[in-house]
């Protein structure tokens, strides 16, 4: 009996247990299809990624023995489209039976039930052996419970996975160090240079244009630095180990203009195309951290733990609990549009010159610079939730639509009403100053509220609170927030929101 096997572009698990033994009637299928390339416009660089890797894992596999059918974006046998594919693979190869690994976007998910429904022939589907939990193991957690909070999901992770426990009690005597996490880096300690490869990637970009695969950012043929390759992802895995795991937690909020990485390990890419399994990243760590705890504070480890057993899986699973609804939520009732200035970065604002820059420069931008710099904008702003999630999905080389959607229409824009985050992540310039250095070379004074010279983000801030608040007056998180608003003499909040409609109307001229 021969069987199809359908490999994803972000199912990259060479380690799945599909490929401990090598079968000669067993094909895997892999495409770089347009449907894949143009459902959303993505960055040049986060298409590449994802070809080149997509290369390499089939060559690794290829070489053991495993016999793939593999078409490139300009290979004109290449249907572009996942039915045809699939059932064009079955028809030339007198397939018995088709098996694929659950996608882990919710469009994925709906087409290949719908394919596998229409076949004359078996089908079944297996999980990818990536995450530590499954679709449903958060909704099965908080069933009859109010609210979803992160944390109880994440204290529940670490005791079932044994992860920094210690007699059933947090290592450290603290379950989260957040508080530790939270300084501003002002040059100090040394940050150790990226590690990056250096790639050509000239001839996949002709092939990108032959095929008329239409990007946007920015991409330097001949200094491709991203890991795509399995062998890379652990040299910088091992990289963040040794040079940048010391200092990470103390500096992971942190923002600066001459410093684009700061100490970020960079491995989410090679996690959500799952080269890298997270239980094999936090055994990595936690490794080194066990090796080394007179040198490295608990709390530089448990800020990164908790980013990917905590919040990595509690994304996933508010997307499978929420999907398809959650894609369609505006609880704010938000519908302005981007404006030009997020896909040039040219504006007066240094943070958002600085943070939308580096994005379309290098596909990346920490969690902070997407949350408190794009995002809060964004939000004060009014952008319609599909806007904002249209560019978050196609700018960064890490977005896929599972751990996007939720960290975007979820905590960055509050479109849920709070699903995913209590009360909504905005701020004045206040907290912009505090956490990086943009303001000290902008036109804009973060001190002042009103006037030309004033910071952008104090009026919105105030407006959007105005304009807001009935959504908010049963929020006890925002309590404090609309005291002051109430107490504000009128005449100072009409100046203020009569700035932010100018800033609202016109964004691109600020």
């Amino acid at each position: 009996m021969k069987t199809l096997r359908l490999i994803l572009g972000d199912q990259l698990n060479q380690n799945h247990s599909w490929f401990n033994t090598v079968d000669e009637n067993v094909i895997y299928i892999m495409s770089e299809m347009r449907q894949e390339t143009d459902y959303v416009k993505h960055h040049i660089q986060k298409v590449v990624a994802f070809f080149m890797a997509m290369r390499d894992f089939k060559e690794q596999l290829s070489s053991k023995g495993h016999h793939f059918i593999y078409y490139t974006v300009t290979n004109p046998e290449n249907p572009q489209q996942l039915k045809q594919l699939i059932e064009q693979a079955i028809e030339k190869n007198q397939i018995n039976r088709f098996e694929y690994l659950l996608p882990d976007e919710y469009r994925l998910d709906q087409q290949l039930k719908e394919i596998c429904a229409d076949l004359t022939i078996d089908s079944a589907f297996f999980d990818t052996e990536h995450f530590y939990t499954t679709r449903s193991q958060l909704k099965d957690f908080f069933k009859g419970k109010k609210q979803l909070i992160m944390e109880s999901f994440y204290r529940m992770m670490r005791k079932k996975h044994n992860i920094m426990m210690v007699n059933d009690q947090p290592e450290g005597g603290k379950w989260n160090f957040d508080h530790s996490n939270r300084k501003k880096w002002k040059g100090q300690p040394t940050i150790p240079h990226e590690r990056g490869f250096r790639k050509n990637v000239t001839e996949i970009l002709k092939e990108l244009e032959e095929a008329n695969v239409v990007t946007f950012g920015s991409i330097d043929p001949e200094q491709f630095s991203w890991p795509v390759t399995r062998a890379d992802c652990l040299s910088v895995l091992n990289y963040f180990c040794n040079e940048l795991l010391v200092h990470f937690g103390d500096y992971q909020d942190a923002m600066h203009e001459d410093q684009k990485f700061l100490f970020h390990s960079r491995i989410s890419f090679a996690m959500n195309a799952k080269i890298l399994s997270p239980k094999e990243v936090v055994d990595k760590v936690l490794d080194h951290y066990y090796s080394h705890k007179e040198d490295i504070h608990i709390s530089q480890v448990e800020g990164f733990i908790r980013q990917i057993v905590g919040w990595r899986e509690y994304m996933r699973g508010i997307y499978w609990k929420e999907m398809p609804d959650y894609k369609n939520m505006n609880k704010l009732e938000n519908t302005n549009k981007l404006p030009d200035f997020y896909w040039t970065g040219n504006t007066k604002m240094n943070c958002l010159k600085h943070a939308i820059g580096q994005s379309l420069d290098t596909a990346y931008a920490h969690h902070i610079q997407r949350l408190m710099i794009i995002g809060n904008f964004s939000l004060l702003t009014q952008m319609h939730p599909d806007e904002v999630d249209k560019w978050y999905l196609g700018v960064y080389i890490d977005a896929i639509e599972w751990v996007e959607i939720t960290n975007t229409r979820g905590m960055s824009q509050f479109a849920d009403g709070g699903i995913v985050a209590t009360k909504p992540y905005v701020s004045s310039a206040n907290y912009i100053h505090k956490m990086s250095n943009y303001c000290g070379n902008c036109q804009y004074s973060h001190t002042k509220k009103i006037g030309e010279s004033a910071c952008p983000f104090n009026a919105l801030y105030w407006n959007f609170l105005a304009e807001k608040k009935s959504h908010f007056k049963d929020n006890q998180r925002m309590a404090m927030m609309m005291s002051l608003l109430e107490k504000m003499d009128g005449e100072k909040l009409a100046e203020l929101q009569k700035r932010a409609h100018l800033i609202i109307q016109d964004p691109d001229a600020f």
